[in-house]
């Protein structure tokens, strides 16, 4: 079974706390645009350097929060927001990545993730920067609307 990477971003306490004065139901929806940034780069890394016969392979490869029930099975949720770049279902992805006994590896996920790792944890940080900035001013637009209209 394939090694099992978790990144700890450290030193980001002001927008943890700039996170924390938004509305409970609102931080997933930031957190999850701001990882969703982040993830574009692996992913289209990882669409250039998989192997092409068919094309499967990269239009399998997606940015998603749910796994598929095989892959669920094999972990257990570590975070309330987890966000998955990979193909997904598709058991060819993992046969490409490993390799076989009668095939050789052909890795395009773990060179992906290499190769755009800092790159991820930068956009984390700006992102979630800016989303958290976007969703406090809807949030006092919505106020001010609401004082207008007398409630």
């Amino acid at each position: 079974m394939p090694d099992r990477v978790t990144c700890k971003l450290e030193g980001l306490s002001d927008l943890k706390d700039a996170l924390d004065d938004l509305p409970k139901a609102t931080q997933p929806n930031v957190i999850k645009r701001a990882l969703n940034a982040a993830a574009d780069p692996i992913q289209q890394s990882a669409e250039t350097l998989a192997p092409i016969m068919t094309g499967k392979l990269q239009r399998s490869i997606i940015i998603g929060t749910k796994l598929s029930r095989t892959q669920a099975a094999q972990r257990t949720k570590e975070s309330k927001i987890e966000l998955y770049v990979g193909a997904g279902s598709l058991a060819q992805a993992t046969l490409q990545e490993f390799g076989t006994v009668h095939n050789r590896p052909q890795p395009f996920m773990r060179p992906a993730w290499a190769a755009n790792s800092r790159k991820a944890l930068d956009i984390i940080k700006s992102q979630l920067a800016e989303e958290i900035d976007k969703a406090a001013q809807r949030l006092a637009r919505k106020a001010a609307r609401l004082l207008a209209k007398g409630g």
